[in-house]
């Protein structure tokens, strides 16, 4: 089951973020503070690892929370169902083309995995792309709000978006 809650303005951006199965409430706080303020719609998949509390939630969001167009799914198969034939972009330790060489489109989701264990293979395997931020020799990867945000803003300047 869906819930779909949206402030009735206008987004910037048809392109959206999608978390899957968050483990850490501030980095979900902080994705939903970057969709909010960039004009980018979110969607969170659940089980969540950690308990979905609006109260705990608006505080880490902090008043952004208010500002954005947000969707929890309650499973994969429903974030599925609700996109429809939208292209998703995953951001992967596992991929091989880099965020600034793949073309985006107005239109994508861009999807980041768990804090702990990212996608399971059947996720992977649906992605219609896999990106990767290079980074220096022998380090892992870096916070999910950070690469979230650094592939928007290539998906923006692609799309000559503010």
């Amino acid at each position: 089951m869906i819930k779909r809650i949206t402030n009735g303005k206008k987004r910037m951006s048809t392109l959206r973020l999608a978390l899957y199965q968050p483990d850490i409430p501030q980095n979900t706080g902080a994705m939903l503070r970057l969709g909010a303020c960039l004009g980018v719609g979110l969607d969170i998949i659940e089980p969540c690892g950690f308990v979905w509390d609006d109260k705990k939630l608006r505080r880490v969001a902090m008043d952004y929370i208010d500002h954005l167009d947000y969707a929890r799914h309650a499973s994969w198969q429903a974030f599925l169902d609700q996109i429809g034939s939208r292209r998703i972009v995953l951001l992967t330790t596992k991929g091989a083309t880099p965020y600034t060489a793949f073309t985006f489109r107005p239109d994508d989701v861009l999807m980041v995995g768990r804090e702990s264990a990212g996608v399971p293979d059947a996720v992977h395997d649906r992605a219609d792309g896999r990106v990767i931020i290079p980074m220096a020799a022998g380090l892992r990867s870096l916070n999910v709000a950070l690469s979230a945000a650094m592939v928007l803003g290539e998906a923006f300047r692609q799309e000559n978006m503010p």
